[in-house]
C-alpha cells in the first residue's frame, strides 16, 4: 500500500500545513491517531487534572483533612504527568 506524500511545499497542496498528509484530491487530515489523542484523550486528562485541582482546592478552603488534601495533590501530578505523555504522543503522531 502506497502512502500519501508529506505537505512539505506548496506544490502539493496549498492548504496543507507543514506535517499534514495530501491524498490525491489535495485535501488535508491529521492521521487518525493524532486527531483522536488532540481532540479528545488530551482535554479529558486536562480536565481530570483540573477536576483534582479543583477538589483539593476546595477541601483545603472549606479546613478538611490535611491528609486527603496530600491525597489529592498526589493524583494531581500523576495527572498531569499522564497529560504531558498524551499531549507529547498527539506531538509525535501529528508529525509522523
Amino acid at each position: 500500500m502506497r502512502r500519501a506524500p508529506l505537505c512539505r511545499s506548496r506544490r502539493i497542496a496549498p492548504e496543507c500545513r507543514t506535517g499534514e498528509i495530501a491524498d490525491r484530491r489535495a485535501r488535508c487530515y491529521h492521521p487518525p491517531m493524532a486527531s483522536l489523542l488532540s481532540t479528545f484523550i488530551l482535554p479529558a486528562a486536562a480536565g481530570a487534572v483540573a477536576l483534582v485541582l479543583l477538589l483539593g482546592l476546595i477541601n483545603m478552603m472549606r479546613g478538611g483533612s490535611p491528609n486527603t488534601s496530600q491525597k489529592l495533590m498526589r493524583w494531581r501530578v500523576l495527572l498531569q504527568f499522564v497529560a504531558i505523555v498524551i499531549a507529547m504522543l498527539a506531538v509525535w503522531a501529528m508529525g509522523r
